[in-house]
């Protein structure tokens, strides 16, 4: 990829989805092809890790998720930019339970490419950025709602 390519690209994010004892449905495929498909993200690199009950991590290979007798992760194949290295997947799967795999997955928020693209070219630079979870949200809500006060029958 080229300095001006580069330069016209969005925010990359990346993933690190859990999958508790491996169980892995394949529900959420179809969502994120629909990502892709309508050009809100561009897949740049998709692996799968597992870590064993004895702790040690190993790349695996997906094939039928869903028992339909496809392989359903086909549409991914050579989602690999090169970004995701052996080092990254040790450090996903490190934070697994163990028993547990997780699909890692780094993508372009292709969406926000122009905005990002014009203020790089204004001299803007990114300084710090962040998730909120959702969890943290609900929970702040929560806290909101518990701490104002409640009207009063009349």
């Amino acid at each position: 990829m080229s300095v001006d390519e580069l330069s016209e690209m969005g925010p990359v994010d990346y993933l690190v989805l859990e999958f508790p004892g491996n169980r892995m449905t394949g529900e959420g495929l179809p969502l994120l092809l629909d990502l892709v498909e309508r050009r809100i993200i561009r897949i740049l690199d998709l692996s799968f890790v597992r870590r064993d009950e004895d702790g040690s991590v190993r790349a695996i290979q997906l094939t039928d998720l869903d028992g339909d007798g496809e392989l359903d992760l086909t549409v991914f194949e050579g989602a690999s930019s090169g970004l995701l290295g052996e080092d990254d997947l040790q450090e996903a799967a490190s934070v697994l339970e163990p028993g547990n795999s997780a699909g890692v997955l780094v993508y372009e928020n292709l969406w926000a490419a122009p905005l990002a693209a014009a203020l790089r070219r204004s001299g803007a630079r990114m300084v710090a950025n962040g998730r909120i979870p959702v969890e943290d949200l609900l929970a702040s809500l929560e806290a909101a709602e518990s701490d104002s006060p409640r009207p009063t029958a009349a």
